[in-house]
């Protein structure tokens, strides 16, 4: 008559099990009576059961007085477990055992969840680790079981509003308080206090609503919620949007579906533990009707046994979350909910099993579930982890042998300091470079400008004085307009080229081309941030109108040194210029004979007009810069007794050309003769038929480049060079901020393996 007590062997007293390592039982049954004549001795058992039917109803498995006292028993336990746990909680939050708390189990879990939702949000990391997934119907009843197995009203409601827009992660753990807190947030919510209930459910609705974009009502984000209390299910739930049927006024068109794929990417997850909300109004209606007239109560049964609707796994558990009253506390919906199972007819009669209703049930089960499949399943994630590390180290090793293994981030930390480092050589460019490039630089700007604007029409004229006022009205209008601008413009380019020529020098082995297109993007955009000292080109006009006043040339190394200025100068002139006229008139003899070339049609006309120019010049050498019309005229003529046709615009075109190279010809030997001139030039060229004006333009000039380039090569080293330092470091810390910037810089094989190993 007694039943199969294996299953709450925690009830009875250890000794009785170990009685048989104390009692011989062989030697007893021996010592006892055959069971012949033990019969004889004993009563009519029979009548005896009938009487003892009760008695035998209380140990029979079949019956469930006996769960329901298991289950009182259970309860009471569990409660003096909670107070216990309680307090020890409360004594290490004050700190009386002296000793930090470790992070709990579950805690660390719901990082480990956190970061690889983080990591990719679509489950191709095959992330398998286990979920307790909650789905129902919109307005089913989630949000109330949710918050009977958090012991707080904790979530946002609304009268038939969709208020669950974006998943829900609840992280379940015991602690000495009762509170709640974000997973990017210190702040705790006391869930004990309405003020701070209400705060929480605003801050939720107020995250979700953030979540959702433009022009949808859903979001696929997931906000992270820790709940900590006395007596709490260790577990990690998350809520899902209620699944809807049809798209309501005021919603996305995509609802629906967006839902439907939400919900389906985290049930795709074959150890999630899906928690189906039924509709509540259905079961507690079928269940008040078999209360009261105890209609088909096999019915009952057979949908909690799961035979009606199968289900797989834990089955059906029916709960009562309340009768409907938001403002009931969960205190008294659990109160209501116990009184309404113990005072079940279904439940005594056995159509119900005590261990398959009330949500502290549900929440046992679940939780119990869920860290079977955590056990179970961790390891296996992480060896599959594991073998894609190992692949991807195996990988690395075949490619970059002598390689460390950086990723995106710790690569771009190494070209930020490669670019510091490369800015600051600039400030160790010696003074003697900056004003050697400054000063060539800025004459190969303005050469043309000084030689066709200012020399040529001052040389042309004959006198002196003439000469020396011309020069000094041209100098004066040019630095008061365009020289300062010039100026600045060409050592700006200079800083340029050369901070270019820093960032992309390459460095031998230790060159890595992998920054190539970071450095360039950050050159370009530094040099676009960059403004040049307003105030420079004031104080360089006035350097620059005091350097051209002076006119004294004080000793001979000044003169040679003007003299060799103007002969490179109208030698490099002349050389332009007769390579313009070999284009014009084509190859001469000699390259015709060598080379076996002729001259297009073309060019024999202008070859014609130039030889009737050159004759022009040979009668008169002291020839005006232009061509009169009447001159132009006689050219013109004489070509046509030739036979050769030639427009008035051509003569003039070819005359420009011929005469400058005649002007610089004698401008030259002109150069040559006032080598030795810096004695007359002493004696102001008295009793001296020699005049060297050109000469000293050119010492002014000469002179003029020499501090123009001092004073650049100053505001370079004192100022630009640290503001173009100062955009550099600003525009690394931008790109340092912007991921996709330094996705779209960082690239290549290489990257992509490095940022698979770190993730």
């Amino acid at each position: 008559m007694l039943p199969d007590l294996s299953d709450y062997k925690w009830i009875v007293p250890d000794f009785i099990w170990e009685l048989d390592e104390h009692i011989d039982l062989e030697k007893l049954s021996k010592a006892l009576p055959d069971a012949e004549d033990l019969a004889k001795l004993l009563p009519d058992f029979d009548k005896i059961g009938e009487s003892l039917s009760s008695l035998k109803g209380f140990f029979s498995p079949g019956e469930n007085n006996f769960s329901l006292k298991y289950q009182r028993i259970l309860e009471r336990l569990e409660k003096e477990n909670k107070e216990l746990r309680k307090l020890v909680l409360q004594k290490d939050d004050k700190g009386i055992h002296q000793r930090k708390l470790k992070k709990s189990l579950i805690d660390m879990y719901s990082e480990v969840l956190d970061i690889l939702s983080d990591y990719d949000a679509s489950y191709n990391t095959q992330d398998h680790l286990p979920r307790v997934v909650v789905v129902g119907d919109q307005s089913a009843g989630k949000t109330s079981v949710l918050e009977m197995i958090a012991q707080a009203r904790i979530f946002p409601r609304g009268s038939g509003e969709m208020m669950t827009r974006s998943p829900v992660k609840v992280t379940l753990s015991e602690g000495p308080h009762h509170v709640a807190l974000f997973k990017d947030s210190s702040r705790e919510f006391d869930l004990t206090k309405e003020e701070d209930l209400a705060a929480l459910r605003n801050e939720i609705e107020i995250r979700m609503r953030k979540s959702v974009k433009e022009g949808c009502t859903v979001s696929a984000e997931t906000i992270s919620l820790n709940v900590k209390g006395p007596g709490l299910q260790r577990m990690v739930l998350v809520d899902l949007p209620g699944v809807i049927s049809t798209v309501t006024s005021g919603m996305a068109p995509d609802t629906k579906d967006t839902i439907f794929s939400i919900s389906k990417a985290y049930m795709q997850n074959p150890n999630a533990i899906i928690l189906c909300i039924q509709e509540r109004s259905i079961v507690t209606d079928f269940m008040d009707l078999a209360e009261k007239n105890v209609a088909s109560p096999n019915r009952i049964q057979q949908i909690i046994e799961g035979k009606l609707f199968p289900m797989k796994a834990l089955g059906y558990f029916a709960v009562v979350t309340g009768k409907g009253n938001n403002a009931e506390s969960i205190e008294s919906i659990k109160d209501y909910e116990e009184e309404f199972f113990q005072n079940s007819k279904l439940l005594k009669t056995c159509m119900l099993k005590a261990h398959q209703v009330t949500t502290r049930n549900l929440s046992l089960a679940v939780s119990d579930c869920f860290w079977k499949m955590v056990r179970e399943s961790v390891e296996q994630q992480a060896d599959a982890f594991k073998a894609t590390r190992f692949n991807l180290e195996t990988e690395w090793k075949n490619n970059y042998p002598q390689l460390r293994e950086l990723d995106r981030n710790e690569l771009f930390e190494k070209a930020k300091n490669e670019i510091l480092d490369e800015v600051i050589s600039l400030s160790q460019v010696t003074p003697k470079h900056w004003e050697e490039i400054l000063q060539k630089t800025l004459w190969e700007r303005v050469s043309t400008h000084v030689i066709e604007n200012i020399y040529l029409p001052a040389a042309q004229t004959t006198n002196s004085g003439t000469f020396n006022t011309t020069v000094d009205i041209k100098l004066k209008q040019w630095t008061d307009k365009q020289l300062p601008n010039k100026a600045v413009e060409v050592a700006w380019e200079t800083l340029q080229e050369e901070f270019s020529h820093f960032m992309t020098e390459k460095k031998g082995k230790e060159h890595d081309d992998i920054f190539d297109k970071l450095k360039q993007a950050v050159k370009e955009e530094s040099i676009k941030r960059h403004k040049w000292n307003e105030r420079a080109e004031d104080s360089l006009r006035v350097i620059q109108h005091n350097a051209l006043e002076d006119r004294s040339i004080s000793d001979k190394q000044q003169w040679d040194a003007a003299i060799h200025f103007m002969e490179d100068t109208l030698q490099s002139r002349l050389k332009d210029t007769e390579s313009v006229i070999e284009d014009m008139v084509g190859p001469d003899w000699k390259k015709r004979w060598l080379y076996w070339v002729g001259r297009t049609k073309e060019q024999n006309i202008r070859n014609e007009t130039k030889n009737e120019l050159e004759k022009m010049i040979k009668c008169n050498e002291d020839h005006a810069a232009y061509l009169a019309n009447d001159e132009v005229t006689t050219v013109r003529k004489n070509l046509e007794a030739k036979g050769v046709a030639v427009d008035p615009c051509l003569i003039k075109d070819t005359w420009h050309q011929v005469y400058r190279r005649h002007f610089l010809r004698t401008a030259l030997s002109h150069c040559n003769l006032c080598r030795r001139g810096f004695y007359y030039y002493q004696r102001h060229f008295v009793d001296s038929e020699l005049e060297c004006n050109d000469v000293v333009l050119f010492w002014r000039i000469q002179r003029m480049l020499a501090i123009t380039a001092n004073t650049l090569r100053q505001q370079l080293t004192n100022t630009e060079v640290r503001r173009l330092e100062k955009n550099v470091k600003e525009v690394l810390e931008d790109f340092a901020e912007d991921s996709d910037k330094k996705v779209k810089l960082l690239t290549g094989k290489r990257v992509q393996l490095a940022e698979d190993l770190s993730e």
